[in-house]
């Protein structure tokens, strides 16, 4: 966990991980958000309807959006103010996702800094893209 203080903060700072997306995510997201629609947990269903497979919710997708603040960028002190985003392109069980996001902006008044974001799969396609806000408390 990065625990960048404003200071270390500034245009341009980027960072990147990746995440492999699994079967048992579908399962647990579906879980917690009580979302069973077919295309999301019917193999044979969602084959149907012209996709190669399970479609991954776009809500679990832009989830890691949140760890992307919470977590690298800025990290320890950050509370994610809010997300702006489009989904572009349905991601796969078995999808390696790039989640990147560089700062746009630096509000000092308010300490809040904007967030260019993006989840990117294996063959370089966008997932989704976002604008960010994030909050930093303490030092």
């Amino acid at each position: 966990m990065n625990d960048y203080s404003w200071q270390d903060l500034s245009v341009g700072l980027g960072a990147t991980f990746e995440v492999l997306i699994t079967a048992q995510m579908l399962d647990d997201f579906a879980q917690l958000t009580g979302d069973h629609n077919p295309l999301h947990m019917d193999q044979a269903f969602a084959q149907a309807a012209g996709f190669p497979g399970r479609v991954v919710f776009g809500m679990l997708t832009t989830s890691f959006y949140s760890r992307l603040i919470g977590m690298y960028l800025p990290g320890k002190r950050a509370l994610l103010h809010g997300v702006n985003a489009e989904f572009k392109n349905p991601a796969q069980i078995g999808d390696r996702l790039s989640v990147s996001g560089e700062i746009s902006y630096l509000n000092e008044a308010y300490r809040q800094i904007e967030v260019k974001a993006r989840v990117v799969n294996q063959n370089g396609k966008i997932i989704s893209k976002a604008t960010l806000l994030a909050g930093l408390r303490g030092q």
